[in-house]
């Protein structure tokens, strides 16, 4: 069996504002694995960069925190060690890609400078020529000739910019990557090679994942495993075969796959799910999805669904849970 690198366990995170408490996780329950890639999908507005925000321990002062659950990472709680100790783990255990590679450079620094910060944080028995070698190596792991290591980010692609940062986020071979949409920016050509370049070194490094993404299609390409969230709840999880080929499929999940092009069939317009995600300053009592769900009951709109359980494959929906009290007699 494979041992979990990961474990969060009923998350709760809430951003205070002037007007409203915003509620922007509740009870989000996800695992890695080793060497295994956790796809998180869902709209804009899930939930899904405030969970790796959080694992970063990176919400903004004051104004994000955390309010219940746990964040285990190699059987430690990283809510509760001290901020020194979270440091050290940034960038050398766990690593992020931020979702914009143009505002994720400093533009005052060069390129080699900004990965060689990374480098010297996590390993100060390295002398300069040592740094200036692991450099090099990283730039020409990602496909940049090393001697762009004295340029400037604006002399750079968007795409390449993107490898940048990859190599920032690699540099100290971290245990766990979160990559927050980091195609989004990138055109379809450019965006194929990134994948494929983060797809093989993970392979080279062993390295764990959660991949935070729209795209159905780039989750079914590297992704072991899926959780849909929608309105801080995962709503659905499992194995990439559960996601793509079960039988069974949350209305929300059943949604996103309509969205997509068919290129077999002819159509005039795209198929979105109607609808808008709820108000995150207002907990409903029911299923959050309920106003948009085509298969809507009254217990939904009036009690929080449990999850329907189906070995590795997990839906939160009282459409499978009366089917599963009908199937068993209860």
């Amino acid at each position: 069996m494979s041992e979990k690198l990961l474990e969060i366990k009923n998350l709760h995170v809430m951003y205070r504002t002037d007007d409203d408490d915003i509620y922007a996780l509740n009870g989000v329950n996800i695992s890695v694995e080793k060497g295994k890639t956790l796809g998180l999908v869902g709209e804009t507005g899930a939930g899904k960069t405030t969970t790796a925000l959080s694992i970063m321990r990176l919400l903004p002062d004051r104004v994000g925190a955390v309010k219940q659950g746990e964040i285990i990472f190699e059987g430690k709680n990283l809510l509760n060690v001290d901020n020194e100790e979270m440091r050290s783990i940034r960038g050398n255990d766990i690593s992020m890609i931020f979702q914009d590679p143009m505002t994720s450079l400093n533009p005052i620094h060069t390129v080699g400078q900004q990965i060689g910060e990374v480098i010297k944080l996590h390993n100060i028995h390295l002398d300069n020529k040592d740094i200036e070698l692991k450099i090099d190596e990283m730039m020409e792991m990602v496909g940049i000739p090393a001697d762009r290591k004295t340029e400037y980010p604006h002399q750079f692609s968007g795409g390449m910019k993107q490898r940048i940062v990859i190599a920032m986020a690699l540099a100290c071979n971290p245990k766990l990557l979160l990559a927050d949409e980091p195609t989004t920016a990138l055109d379809v050509t450019i965006q194929a090679q990134v994948l494929q370049m983060m797809g093989d070194l993970k392979e080279k490094f062993n390295t764990s994942m959660i991949l935070i993404t729209h795209d159905l299609g780039v989750v079914a390409q590297i992704c072991d495993s899926v959780a849909i969230m929608y309105a801080g709840e995962v709503i659905e999880i499992g194995t990439i075969e559960d996601i793509f080929e079960a039988d069974v499929h949350h209305p929300y999940t059943i949604g996103l796959f309509g969205s997509i092009p068919d290129m077999t069939k002819k159509t005039y317009r795209l198929n979105p799910i109607d609808g808008l995600m709820p108000d995150p300053a207002i907990v409903p009592p029911g299923c959050r999805f309920a106003d948009r769900c085509p298969k809507c009951m009254e217990v939904c709109e009036k009690i929080s669904p449990e999850n329907f359980i189906k070995n590795t494959h997990q839906i939160k929906c009282h459409l499978f849970t009366e089917k599963a009290k009908n199937a068993t007699g209860n």
